[in-house]
């Protein structure tokens, strides 16, 4: 099954797993934690029997997971984001 993930821009692209552990190890998290939480969100997808995501819905799944692991790891990349992205994520999420 193919799950595309709805951008904040509207397009569409497929799910790949692996940007969700470079997402991590940007944050600072290790290559195990980064791949076992890549691992929890693609199964939490695929139990939904949905085909589509909202990069949204992935960037707050991917937050909860590494705030669980680490603190400093989810600040990196609420950080990252406000600096390089120029996104409030925080913020997006609450919405």
């Amino acid at each position: 099954m193919r799950i595309k993930v709805v951008k904040r821009d509207g397009r569409e692209e497929e799910f790949i797993p692996e940007k969700v552990v470079v997402s991590c190890l940007k944050a600072g998290a290790p290559v195990d934690v980064a791949r076992k939480i890549a691992k929890i969100i693609e199964g939490r997808l695929l139990e939904s029997g949905r085909d589509t995501v909202t990069a949204k819905e992935l960037t707050k799944w991917i937050l909860e997971l590494l705030r669980k692991e680490n603190e400093e790891w989810y600040r990196n990349w609420i950080l990252f984001d406000r600096a390089v992205k120029r996104r409030r994520t925080e913020e997006e999420l609450k919405e």
